[in-house]
């Protein structure tokens, strides 16, 4: 079995949150969705979890961080080419979410960072590994 990773994410709206992620084009698996959560399919191992702040509580003893006023963590989701990370970065911004940054190209490497409606912030990336400088 691959390993799989669940990022779990704090929101304000459960509602919201899982029209946010449906257009940007993932889905969710409804065996693991209910009223305080719900699983947002990335990929095949690749899972979000959107839990009300009341069910997140269950599973972190801080205090939860305000992130559109603090940066909790940044997430890094690879696209398989410059248009693809172009397009998902629009359909967030179009879906609520908000551009951090400007997009970053380094020839071998591009990104844009949007945060989505809760403040957590993605940032989407294509990388040619063939074209990284050596040195």
């Amino acid at each position: 079995m691959p390993s799989m990773i669940f990022v779990n994410l704090p929101i304000a709206d459960l509602a919201a949150s899982m029209a946010y992620y449906k257009a940007l084009g993932f889905d969710h698996n409804p065996d693991f969705t209910d009223e305080t959560a719900a699983c947002i399919v990335i990929s095949e191992t690749i899972f979000v979890m959107v839990l009300t702040h009341e069910k997140f509580k269950q599973f972190a003893r801080l205090p939860i961080a305000d992130a559109k006023k603090e940066t909790q963590a940044l997430y890094a989701l690879s696209r398989d080419s410059r248009e693809a990370v172009d397009a998902i970065a629009e359909a967030g911004l179009k879906a609520g979410g908000t551009e951090v940054r400007d997009a970053q190209d380094m020839g071998f490497m591009y990104s844009r960072a949007v945060a989505d409606i809760d403040g957590h912030v993605w940032e989407y990336v294509w990388m040619d590994m063939s074209g990284m400088p050596t040195e």
